[in-house]
């Protein structure tokens, strides 16, 4: 196994991956810019090195500096987390070009599953049904009025280098058109250095489900599928696993032809394949080709660490993993907990948390890189903790949720726990009535 790995990352995934590394018996070097300082995953790791100011561009995307840091400790390979540089094929090939091992797919594959308009061609030749939409990139706004002629409104223009709701504009008439594809080429450009879009049908009332997959060179096999549909602006809140809305013939049809396109792209590592459905049928949306936020409640589910997964296949290029032996049992539930302030449209809430008691007990984890004393900054995402909670079936399940977010006790910022109790409690929640936009039409405030 590898002697020292750097994890390019902070927060609760550069925490995660440094816990993954002790237990292989891996050395850990930690990256940090100069606020995170006294940061968790700073503390846990054997060495760390400053990268740089608070400003992202200036540390933890800043490729010279991380290979520096490799440079200076002697790190045999690089763990990306989630985030930040982690599906930079830029990235991936320079550590590849230095003699050190990144840890996730080549370069190649995160460059063709990560331009969104490739991926959906590959998808297409490998037998998943894909959305109805632009074959290519639209160039012009003459282009785009034909396209949304053809497959009719409401359509969804998005970046085809991005993610996370950036970019990513709702057309409900001609009218709308001009005004939204323009700034949606601006955000495009803004945010991911592209402005390159394409343009999809929109389904209104969609449920947002993904399979998880670990894949090496000699067989690629999937942990299950999450249930994403809990979301704010694009963005997810709670997801769970299994989801509640599908049939045993659905899942495993599902299942089956994700592996099979995965297999057949060469894939190495963690990935997910993520779908939109509606109406019983699925649509292929994108592929991450990374760990994602949601992991933990696949590894609390199956009982199978994604991390030290990741870790095996980077050094031996193969997954000990038998589909055969992965065996998911009851229900979990993940909710992310953020330092914002839902009541004033989830305004960021940085500060210094004077009290800190994270829940436990049966089944219970939380992911975080909190503690008493630390510091919120508002130089990057809010995400702070997940609190991950298992249960025989999907009623248990949410009581332990709820009872773990009851013992969940953060005082000096404020957070978004409460909003997750009013869901979890809510008659839509309970009886899986709800989809992707959900929370945009329901009023808790």
């Amino acid at each position: 196994m590898f002697k020292k790995v750097l994890i390019a990352n902070r927060g609760e995934i550069a925490v995660r991956v440094i816990r993954a590394c002790k237990e292989w018996g891996i050395g850990t070097v930690a990256v940090h810019s100069d606020v995170d300082s006294e940061s968790m995953h700073v503390r846990l790791a054997d060495e760390s090195v400053c990268i740089g100011s608070h400003q992202p561009q200036n540390s933890y995307l800043n490729i010279s500096s991380i290979m520096s840091a490799v440079d200076l400790t002697g790190a045999e390979a690089i763990h990306p987390g989630y985030g930040f540089l982690s599906e930079n094929a830029k990235f991936s090939e320079i550590v590849s070009k230095h003699g050190i091992k990144f840890i996730g797919p080549s370069a190649e594959i995160i460059s063709k599953m990560g331009d969104k308009i490739e991926a959906k061609r590959i998808a297409k030749k490998y037998g998943l049904p894909i959305i109805e939409g632009s074959e290519g990139g639209v160039k012009s706004l003459s282009e785009a009025k034909a396209i949304a002629k053809k497959i009719g409104y409401p359509i969804l223009i998005k970046a085809a280098g991005g993610g996370g709701g950036k970019g990513m504009k709702i057309v409900e008439k001609e009218g709308q058109l001009e005004n939204l594809f323009l700034t949606a080429k601006s955000e495009a450009k803004k945010f991911f250095g592209n402005d390159e879009l394409y343009i999809e049908k929109y389904f209104k009332n969609p449920r947002h489900i993904e399979v998880q997959v670990i894949s090496g060179k000699n067989k690629t096999v999937h942990l299950g599928e999450r249930d994403c549909s809990v979301q704010r602006r694009h963005q997810k809140l709670i997801e769970e696993t299994p989801s509640p809305v599908l049939t045993e013939e659905q899942r495993n049809d599902l299942l089956t032809k994700t592996v099979k396109m995965v297999e057949q792209i060469n894939y190495e590592g963690a990935g997910t394949v993520e779908y939109i459905y509606e109406n019983g049928k699925f649509y292929f949306l994108e592929m991450n080709t990374r760990v994602q936020v949601e992991h933990p409640v696949t590894e609390v589910q199956t009982g199978i660490d994604i991390v030290k997964e990741q870790l095996w296949i980077a050094y031996t290029g193969k997954t000990a993993l038998n589909q055969n032996d992965i065996m998911p049992r009851g229900h979990s539930i993940e909710c992310r907990i953020n330092a914002e302030d839902p009541s004033k449209n989830f305004q960021p809430s940085p500060g210094i948390i004077n009290v800190c008691h994270q829940p436990s007990g049966f089944r219970t984890r939380v992911d975080g890189s909190i503690f008493q004393g630390c510091k919120i900054t508002p130089y990057y995402d809010s995400l702070i903790a997940k609190v991950i909670c298992k249960g025989r079936n999907r009623t248990e399940a949410i009581q332990r949720t709820l009872r773990s977010l009851d013992e969940f006790v953060l005082e000096g910022i404020t957070t978004t726990i409460e909003l997750h109790k009013k869901i979890l409690n809510h008659e839509k929640f309970i009886s899986s009535n709800f989809d992707t936009n959900w929370l945009g039409k329901e009023k808790f405030y």
